[in-house]
């Protein structure tokens, strides 16, 4: 009973989000595949499998592009006091992708995100959900460290951002999970506390629709671990609906 109420609440979830990308009707069979004309409704909506065409792009090469574009950045001042640039690590092909912040003292030294407790931390809730760090890809808000670790300032999000879209673009993430505020904020343009909007799916429209799910930053959960439980609830839907992508 337990399964099937997972299942059941797995299959709610995702018939309201292709309600809110404008999908009126499902076909009654069919092996599992939409027809004609809602799959081209699902996939101008962004959501959906990824197309023959869309497997046939070279997204490594895709994400090469945007970091040679990137270069040695000093676009905004955070490049002055940086050991190394961020750009982000993973699987150009993921159906799931995770934003972060931005990178500490540990991701700062090593130029990979998410390696300090807080990445640890992320590589076991990713293993959780049957996944490896292998099988998805990491980014983050800003690619450089700021002083202490504070938030990001406008200027910097300014000039950050147009990458990070751009590599969202390249890898065609069918799942963006979001970690923390400052990811949370930025990406979806609102103001609302992560507390109040996570474990709800919420839709990135200038991405083509992509699925968003809002949950706490691994350092807030080492800082509160009564919030781990909420964490994994949330992360339980991110895994239901990704199991309906492959």
């Amino acid at each position: 009973m337990e399964e099937e109420r997972k299942i059941t609440d797995s299959l709610v979830t995702y018939l309201e989000y292709f309600a809110r990308s404008g999908v009126t009707h499902l076909p009654a069979g069919g092996g599992g595949r939409l027809s004609g004309e809602v799959e081209s409704n699902v996939y101008s909506a962004g959501v959906g499998e990824k197309s023959v065409s869309d497997a046939a792009v070279d997204r490594a090469s895709l994400l090469a592009a945007v970091q040679d574009e990137l270069g040695d950045c000093r676009r905004c001042k955070l490049w002055e006091g940086r050991t190394n640039i961020v750009f982000g690590q993973g699987n150009p092909d993921a159906v799931l992708m995770f934003v972060g912040e931005g990178p500490g003292r540990d991701e700062d030294i090593q130029g990979f995100p998410f390696v300090g407790r807080a990445g640890q931390l992320l590589t076991k809730i990713i293993e959780a959900i049957d996944l490896t760090r292998e099988d998805v890809y990491i980014g983050n808000i800003r690619k450089c460290r700021p002083p202490k670790n504070r938030d990001p300032e406008p200027d910097e999000v300014d000039s950050c951002m147009p990458f990070l879209m751009k590599q969202i673009e390249a890898i065609h993430p069918q799942i963006i999970c979001t970690l923390g505020a400052v990811a949370t904020r930025n990406l979806l343009g609102i103001k609302t506390p992560v507390s109040k909007i996570r474990g709800s799916f919420q839709r990135l429209d200038h991405a083509g629709g992509v699925m968003v799910m809002p949950t706490f930053h691994p350092a807030y959960l080492l800082r509160d671990p009564s919030k781990k439980r909420d964490a994994w609830e949330d992360m339980k839907k991110v895994r239901d609906i990704y199991k309906t992508f492959i």
